[in-house]
Order: C-alpha cells, then structure tokens, then sequence
C-alpha cells in the first residue's frame, strides 16, 4: 500500500549560487551628544565647544590690555598713552618751533626758558647751557634758573675733565717712554729713536686733544664759579650754594674765593655732613706754603 506521501510534489531545493546573505543594516551616523540645556549655559562647556574662537578672543583681549594699559612696562597706564597719543610726532618739530619762536622773541623770558627745558630734555646740554645763558640774562633773579645753569657748567666740567683722563691714558701707549716701546737708552730704542711718523703723529693729536679738553674743562668751571656767586648773592644763607661755590673756586685754584666761602658754609652749617670736608680743605687752603731756598741744608 502506498502512502499518500508518494504522490506530493517535492519542494526543489535552492541551487548554492541562489542562495544569497541577508543584507546589513544601512549604519545609523554617530549622533553628537547633545548636552542638556543647562549645561549649555556652563562657562567651561561653552569654552569647551567654542574653544578655538574663546581663545583667540582672550589673546586678543589681553594683548591689547599690554598695549593699551601698558602692563608690565613700567608706564602709568592709560594716562602715559594718551600723553603718547597727543604729543605724538612732537619732537623735532616742537624743538624747532620753541627755537624759532625764541629767535623771534629775542627779549621774551618765557620762550628762551623753555627752549632750554626742551634742549635740556634732549640732551642738547650745550644748547641748553646757552639758552639758559640767554634766559638769565632776561631775569637774573631767577633762583632755580641760576642753579639748573651752574649744575649744567659742572656737570660737562665733568663731561670734559673724563675725555681728558681718557686720552690722558693713550698718550702713555704712543710716549717714547711707553713700557710697550724698547728703552731708549738701548741699541734697539737708540736706533728707531724718532723714526716712527704714526706714533708721532698720534702723539700730537693727542696733546692737541688734551689742551682742548683743559681748556674746556676751565672755561666751564669758570662760568660755574660766577654763576654760583650770583646765587651766593641772591640767597646768602644758603649753605648748599656756599660749598658748591667753594668746591668750585677751590678747583680753580682761587683760594681767596674758595677760603671764604669754606668758612661761611660752615658757619651756616657746621654739624652738616660735608662739614668735615671742608675743614680739611679749609685747613689745607690756609696752611702756608714752605719754599726751601737754593742756600737752605747748607752750614
């Protein structure tokens, strides 16, 4: 007996090259992560997200705190940079101006005063010195005038008398009796006595050098000493101006002028700390000088 099975149709079987994968998924894209609303108002978040701008924002910021308040630069901040800003492009040209201003107006005090404060300020102090010359001349009861003159006659004394020292040591490298040079009591130093023109010739450049600096240096402490006695005159109980007036005259070698001026210094201030220099100086002016005659240690 057959079964019924027998008579079904059988299902064909899928060949291998039909049977095919299931297909993959489509891939989701990676969502941002969202923060919540209030972590968006977080300050770190918000740097965190706009990062690169916030910090080119804050390099900007503080540069311009650098430059604008002056931080770090030893200026007085905002003030010093609106000076700045004002007096921009003033330099020359004011300098300029004041002097032809004081040209025109040869008789006008105030021009000629701050014509000397401009040059002073630049360190023209030759030019300031003859402003200043000019401007006392115009009000010789100026006091501070009459000083800021005198401390500018000592201070390029200074100026001079250091150029001085200065070539004062090269002329012992060019002198015949240079230890850099043969002796000139040998053969060799007898030999090449006077035959070296450059040396020579720097040695006359450099005494010509030297004279012009002396006289300089006694000029100036000339005009220093005058200008200290109109101060003297002026304020006679000032005891700064008695020793500026002393050290100067005592420099020049005026001892009438340097001994009285000594002496009222200390009078007017004789527990001051300058007081026992000029004691010694005072002492040093008045001890009398010794002069041996030809004859004198002969019996």
């Amino acid at each position: 007996m057959a079964r019924g099975t027998q008579h079904r149709k059988r299902r064909p079987r899928p060949t291998p090259s039909a049977v095919t994968s299931p297909a993959a998924p489509p891939r989701r894209a990676k969502a941002k992560p969202r923060h919540a609303s209030w972590e968006d108002e977080l300050f770190f978040s918000r740097i965190k997200v706009h990062a690169k701008w916030m910090f080119v924002l804050l390099a900007v910021v503080f540069a311009a705190g650098f430059v604008f308040f002056g931080i770090g630069s030893g200026s007085s901040g905002i003030t010093s940079a609106m000076q700045n800003f004002f007096n921009f492009g003033s330099g020359s040209t004011s300098l300029s101006s004041l002097q032809n201003k004081a040209n025109a107006h040869p008789k006008v005090a105030s021009d000629w005063r701050a014509l000397a404060s401009k040059l002073e300020q630049d360190q023209k102090l030759d030019r300031a010195i003859t402003a200043l010359e000019h401007y006392t001349a115009l009000a010789p009861k100026d006091e501070s005038a009459l000083e800021e003159l005198a401390g500018l006659y000592v201070r390029r004394a200074g100026d001079y008398y250091n150029l001085y020292a200065q070539i004062s040591g090269q002329s012992q490298l060019v002198s015949p009796s240079s230890i850099f040079r043969p002796a000139q009591s040998s053969p060799f130093g007898k030999a090449f006595a006077n035959q070296d023109p450059i040396l020579a010739n720097q040695a006359s450049i450099i005494s010509t050098q030297q004279s012009n600096d002396l006289t300089h240096l006694s000029t100036l402490n000339a005009q220093a000493e005058q200008t200290y006695k109109k101060l003297v005159k002026l304020v006679p109980d000032n005891a700064t101006y008695q020793f500026q007036l002393a050290e100067v005259a005592d420099s020049l070698g005026d001892k009438t002028v340097a001994v009285t001026a000594y002496k009222t210094f200390l009078k007017l201030a004789p527990n001051d700390s300058l007081a026992p220099r000029a004691k010694t100086r005072l002492k040093a002016l008045q001890t009398p000088t010794v002069k041996l005659s030809p004859s004198s240690g002969k019996k």
